[in-house]
């Protein structure tokens, strides 16, 4: 969608804009998004996570190894009371 399979994200602020910039195209193409609600978008966003193995063997990449789930995990409960 705004990454390409190359692309790669090593800041917090690069993060951030990334974000930032999923949240622009969603409400500029919204018929472009599969996953317009947050309940689905929620559940894609699981089911990525759980067969990424494969997207990164897809696209000819090593998966990370240096993923921090408990810093995601807190990102997301977090946006749920965030103001």
């Amino acid at each position: 969608m705004l990454l390409s399979p190359d692309d790669e994200i090593l800041t917090k602020a690069e993060f951030v804009a990334c974000v930032d910039n999923l949240r622009i195209d969603l409400l500029e193409n919204p018929e472009q998004w599969e996953n317009v609600t947050l309940e689905s978008f929620l559940e894609a966003l699981g089911a990525w996570v759980d067969g990424s193995d494969g997207w990164y063997r897809n696209h000819g990449k090593e998966l990370p190894h240096n993923r921090d789930w408990t810093f995601f995990a807190r990102a997301l409960e977090a946006a749920a009371v965030y103001e």
